[in-house]
């Protein structure tokens, strides 16, 4: 289990140059995909697709709603189309088509959600991305996968490109640390166990997971042994593993670049309270928007810092021994 991780963690990688980079070896075995854009390709790093197989790719400009229903034409049409834009497009903008033209028809569209998070760190509220989770997980026929760092983008790509059915695929902006080594072999719908322990289980997604294992390390210092799980797939979520876990170690904490509400969270304590209530904290963006400043610095000032982790642990802990 340990050679998943790597120790210490690698170099800081850019996610959107890894995703741009998994686009071309994608087309490379897949060549029924096609990548569209609603003119963020130089963002988001999707002309780095454009370059390699001009006829394969598609700026419909920014008109976020078009995206979504050219994209499904082209699903319709056999082809697996890639629609990139900003997530918070994808979960406002262009939400009724989303709903009602991708996921009601069950149109074979993967969603490539840029910038999540907090991770357009500088555009302020209106361009960060914390109910994007919630909104897609809420949508029936929608599966929402969130990778950890770029060797997760590459690894997962494939698996959600061979997925049938629409696909939420959450991409943070940022220069992230390389956690996982090659043995890392992700299967969608399965969470993975990074680290053992028996007092409390650390069960987070996205860049997040990262800062859970720097808060496993500080929690064994402590005397607190602490499971880390990867949640690569928020939904369909992997139910059996979230109550093995609140079984075997009794208390839980959830990690998230996401509002506390109905993202991760929201979705392992649906799981407990219907089959296995315990201890529960949630690490997340409170309910409120955040503002702008350097992406590490905002994700610590709203409640997303390892020492939050710890505490959390710490209290979801305490609370099972009373």
């Amino acid at each position: 289990m340990a050679e998943l991780i790597r120790e210490p963690f690698g170099a800081l990688v850019s996610m959107r140059k890894a995703y741009g980079e998994a686009l071309i070896e994608l087309g490379k075995t897949h060549p029924n995909v096609v990548v569209l854009s609603a003119d963020v390709s130089n963002s988001d790093h999707s002309g780095m697709f454009e370059a390699v197989y001009p006829d394969r790719f598609f700026n419909v400009g920014i008109a976020e709603p078009a995206l979504v229903d050219v994209a499904v034409g082209l699903a319709n049409g056999g082809r697996v189309p890639i629609a990139n834009t900003f997530s918070f497009l994808f979960a406002t903008r262009a939400l009724e088509q989303v709903r009602t033209h991708l996921c009601y028809g069950e149109a074979n569209v993967k969603l490539a959600g840029a910038y999540s998070g907090l991770s357009d760190s500088f555009d302020g509220p209106t361009h960060h991305a914390i109910t994007d989770i919630a909104i897609m997980r809420a949508l029936p026929n929608m599966t929402v996968v969130v990778p950890a760092d770029p060797l997760a983008v590459k690894k997962l790509l494939p698996l959600v490109a061979d997925w049938q059915g629409p696909v939420f695929f959450r991409l943070c902006r940022n220069e992230v640390p390389e956690i996982f080594t090659d043995e890392y072999t992700p299967e969608i719908g399965k969470g993975i166990v990074l680290r053992q322990g028996a007092d409390v289980s650390i069960l987070s997604c996205g860049v997040l997971v990262a800062r859970s294992l720097l808060a496993a390390k500080c929690l064994a210092e402590q005397g607190i042994s602490a499971r880390v799980v990867e949640v690569h797939t928020i939904k369909p979520l992997d139910r059996g593993l979230v109550i093995a876990c609140a079984k075997e170690t009794g208390a839980l904490v959830t990690v998230e670049e996401h509002s506390i509400i109905g993202g991760l969270g929201g979705a392992v304590a649906e799981v407990l309270v219907e089959n296995e209530p315990v201890p529960m904290e949630r690490i997340g963006v409170a309910d409120t928007f955040a503002e702008s400043g350097p992406y590490s610095e905002l994700m610590d000032k709203y409640g997303l810092s390892v020492n939050d982790i710890v505490n959390a642990a710490h209290r979801a802990v305490a609370r099972k021994c009373k």
